[in-house]
């Protein structure tokens, strides 16, 4: 079954009385060329164990399903499961399992295999959530390949002077790298906005890391991203700016510079000073 193919997909889903849903982002790839990249960027084998999140009607799970171990593929929409049931069959090292990602609370218990890889065209609106899910869990994968919008993911490897709270937090716990530009041409429906396919590669914890005091930090930084350091740091943290101002130019940062401009490192500069403020 080539599922390439729009008038394959178009028949399939009419076989089954559905549609794809704009609520569920549902866009269905339909370009071999940007497969094959995902693919590549997968680098899997068959001692993989690989997580794919909304994998619609099994396109790129059944390439995984050729290359890797075991797939474990998390489908949202109850017809969408029903339509894997079919183009899935023959797969036996593959297992669809119907729920919401957000709202499975332990992926250890879900994954046997601690390391294991995310390899998925995930619907758009997911994409911070299931990030931040994916980096904050205790069982993080080895590694993130993702198809997310264009502007997303540069905004998600970003460097300064143009980094954003979504930068700093996923570059707090990996490297972020853009594999290829996809035109929203190869998906079916259409988006309205290009795509990209992202990598993100989770590092070793930073050495003396505090997320909670990090990220309460730089929430603070970028709380209103117009205005100067001194004044959203005075504000978010409840620090008189005079402590700010000291705390700031201890770590060679000027006051009236903006949050977007520091580096990962200025920020865990900044917090293992934190608790000497007064």
């Amino acid at each position: 079954m080539d599922l390439l193919s729009p008038s394959t997909i178009k028949k399939l889903l009419a076989r089954h009385n559905t549609r794809p849903s704009k609520g569920l982002g549902q866009n269905f790839l339909i370009d071999k060329k940007t497969l094959g990249k995902i693919m590549e960027a997968a680098n899997l084998s068959k001692n993989d164990t690989v997580l794919e999140i909304g994998p619609g009607v099994g396109t790129l799970t059944q390439e995984l399903a050729h290359k890797a171990g075991n797939v474990m593929a998390i489908e949202k929409d109850a017809m969408m499961v029903e339509i894997l049931k079919e183009t899935l069959g023959a797969y036996k090292n593959v297992e669809v399992i119907n729920k919401d990602i957000l709202k499975i609370s332990n992926l250890k218990f879900k994954i046997s295999n601690s390391d294991y890889k995310v390899v998925c065209n995930i619907p758009y609106y997911l994409t911070s959530p299931l990030i931040r899910k994916l980096l904050e869990s205790k069982n993080q994968p080895a590694e993130i390949i993702l198809m997310v919008q264009k502007e997303v993911a540069q905004r998600i490897c970003a460097k300064p002077p143009e980094m954003s709270l979504l930068a700093v937090s996923v570059q707090f716990y990996a490297k972020p790298e853009i594999i290829s530009y996809v035109s929203k041409n190869c998906f079916w429906p259409a988006p309205k906005v290009d795509s990209a396919i992202i990598k993100i590669t989770p590092r070793e914890a930073r050495g003396g890391r505090t997320p909670a005091s990090f990220f309460k930090t730089v929430k603070a930084g970028f709380s209103q991203p117009r205005k100067q350091l001194l004044n959203n740091l005075s504000h978010g943290l409840k620090k008189d700016k005079k402590e700010i101002s000291a705390w700031l130019a201890k770590n060679g940062i000027k006051p009236q510079q903006r949050a977007e401009t520091l580096t990962i490192q200025n920020w865990l500069n900044l917090v293992k000073e934190l608790d000497k403020l007064p």
